[in-house]
């Protein structure tokens, strides 16, 4: 990672408006509270939430790492989201505020009406068969509806899976199929960049030989014409006429640790691995990450621009804002269309107060330059953050001296889909330093260790662990716990491996460098080498490839492909453009490879495994490291 450069502040202080309102002013004594006994320290976090019935244990680590907390109490994560809210303040105070991509749209929600939406949304699934347990796949654009089925899934304490609306049939049946999922729900299409992406005929090709899927419920979004199996395929506006969709639907109170969602999320085989995450314990986290990280008040527009198919859609676009009490925009569209502006524009108009993003889109919107940002009247914002991959800090000082007009501190926060919640951020009354994704949250202890698993001198880069178990940490992945113990805990006994690289400097703060396994994330978007791979090789012409990340100024990495062609097939700007077509077609838009490289063959160990890192430091022209296990 890029250090600060000498003539500029290494640190950046909060200033004294920043500091008066801080909820959190005495970072430093909470901080050693907290490690002093994480237990408690969570226990009484979740003492600010409603339970049915109380826990007896906060913590069971009895059979680590399969953690479980708030053992033996019951809740519901809709209780505390929405149910709450109703008797309070917050009943007639506004939920969600949604924007189409085309601007010429707006849908408000109270919690009031939300609750009223979500209640329609669980008789109808109930209607269609969904029980407690049974899995349900969501497959839907930023929409308002896309709220309404996780929370209705939650509500009944039915298993919500929800695919990234921009994953091809493949991909979907794959995952419709591991988690035997019972009901599709999904839209006749999504609005991109002004044209229709085809979201229902997606769906039909993936739930063609489906043993499990009984019916699809789809939401009219574009208007396309689609084709609508009489038996199977149900028009969700046409239910909710009928009267199974009305009235009262109890909210289910279950178990602390009972399943609340699977998150599919790229592997370095080909198999995604499914994250499951349980309602008390993600409840817990979620709420208490988001509220101090993000300093939520009452007065409070809080937009993430995350996808509600990415752990960050899940944690602090439904889950996290809602468990606050927040009022959170939605827009349906990216950043630049159909202008630049368009991300300012919306600031503006909406009166925008916090505002999470990615890097990627940070990098993306610099290139226009300042006066696209500066046409806008920014000064609602009062805090900003950024998510899924390390910050440069060239688009930190960007981010904080343009966009944030040099007044908002950015709360840059690392964490995985696996830990369900931040894992090193920091608080609005903390110093800052460009680049560096902050300190551990409370409760939470991480080191840095080499190969062996000993810990390094700070200054020092190598793998980053944690330390302490936190409640919304995944409980295993869905039905391979052995997968569970090899990938996070078998690597180093008694820690948490994370699978990045980082470095801890002097004052305790943490520099995240990147993935360490097989792994790229493009644009904050996590995807398998494996996954790559297999989509490329399915086409006819391709024998073997090899997928790495290189550096890329916009994206973060950019996949990079090595291909070795079977007799009879020749490399070309045509051959090329067809197999991105290929990938995108077979696993995604996002997964289509920047450029790819046509070889003789793949440098491979000995026992077959291709060795992707001499491929990445040939690339980066770097020293190739230890060759000796190299075939031939």
């Amino acid at each position: 990672m890029t250090e600060p450069q000498s003539d500029l502040p290494d640190i950046y202080y909060p200033d004294e408006t920043t500091l008066k309102n801080a909820r959190i002013r005495d970072w430093q004594q909470v901080e050693e509270e907290a490690a002093a006994d994480p237990v408690a320290y969570w226990e009484k976090r979740a003492r600010e939430l409603t339970w049915s019935k109380p826990w007896t244990r906060t913590l069971d680590d009895d059979d680590a790492p399969f953690f479980k907390w708030f053992v033996g109490g019951k809740t519901n994560i809709v209780t505390n989201a929405i149910d709450r809210h109703l008797d309070g303040p917050h009943k007639n105070k506004l939920a969600l505020l949604w924007q189409s991509e085309d601007g010429k749209e707006t849908r408000t929600f109270s919690y009031f009406s939300l609750n009223r939406a979500v209640t329609k949304m669980a008789n109808v699934l109930k209607a269609l068969g969904v029980r407690k347990g049974d899995r349900v796949t969501i497959y839907l654009p930023r929409i308002p509806e896309v709220f309404f089925a996780m929370l209705a899934c939650a509500k009944l304490g039915a298993v919500h899976s929800v695919i990234f609306a921009g994953f091809s049939a493949d991909a979907l049946t794959a995952r419709i199929d591991d988690s035997e999922s019972k009901v599709v729900i999904t839209a006749d299409g999504s609005w991109i960049n002004g044209s229709v992406f085809p979201l229902k005929d997606i769906v039909d090709q993936a739930v063609r030989f489906s043993p499990t899927v009984e019916n699809v419920l789809v939401i009219k979004r574009t208007g396309s014409e689609v084709t609508m199996d009489p038996l199977r395929d149900h028009w969700y506006h046409d239910l909710t006429a009928l009267p199974i969709a009305r009235g009262a639907c109890e909210t289910v109170q279950v178990d602390a640790e009972h399943p609340l969602f699977i998150l599919y999320t790229s592997g370095s085989t080909g198999k995604p691995k499914a994250v499951l995450h349980t309602h008390g314990g993600y409840m817990v986290g979620t709420y208490a990450t988001l509220r101090d990280t993000f300093d939520l008040n009452d007065g409070d527009r809080y937009w993430c621009t995350a996808d509600a198919g990415w752990i960050t859609g899940h944690s602090y676009v439904v889950y996290g804002p809602l468990l606050n009490g927040a009022t959170s925009f939605m827009y349906e569209g990216g950043p630049s269309y159909p202008h630049p502006d368009r991300w300012w524009s919306l600031i503006e108009h909406y009166g925008i107060t916090t505002f999470y993003t990615a890097p990627t889109a940070i990098r993306s919107l610099m290139r226009f330059g300042d006066a696209w940002v500066n046409r806008h009247d920014l000064s609602s914002l009062r805090l900003l953050g950024t998510v899924g991959e390390p910050i440069n800090p060239e688009a930190w000082r960007w981010f904080y001296e343009i966009v944030g007009q040099g007044r908002c501190p950015i709360m840059d926060t690392w964490w995985q889909t696996e830990t369900g919640m931040f894992q090193i951020a920091g608080v609005p009354a903390m110093p800052q330093k460009p680049g560096s994704a902050g300190r551990p949250i409370f409760g939470q202890v991480a080191e840095i260790v080499d190969e062996k698993g000993d810990p390094v001198p700070d200054g020092t880069e190598g793998f980053l662990t944690l330390l302490n178990p936190w409640p919304a940490m995944m409980r295993t992945l869905y039905r391979d716990d052995q997968r569970y113990l090899d990938t996070y805990w078998n690597v180093y006994a008694g820690r948490y491996a994370t699978g990045d690289s980082a470095r801890r400097d002097e004052d305790g703060y943490y520099w995240v460098i990147g993935r360490t396994d097989d792994i790229i994330k493009v644009s904050g978007h996590r995807l398998g080498t494996a996954e790559v791979e297999s989509a490329i090789t399915s086409h006819s012409a391709v024998a073997e490839a090899a997928a790495i990340g290189l550096p890329h100024e916009i994206k973060g990495n950019a996949i990079h492909v090595y291909a070795v062609l079977n007799p009879g097939h020749q490399g070309s700007r045509e051959m090329t453009e067809e197999l991105r077509a290929h990938v995108a077609t077979h696993l995604s838009p996002i997964a289509k490879p920047d450029e790819i490289i046509y070889v003789e063959s793949l440098p491979k160990t000995r026992s077959g495994k291709i060795m992707r890192r001499v491929l990445r430091a040939r690339a980066l022209g770097q020293d190739e490291g230890d060759l000796s296990t190299l075939d031939g």
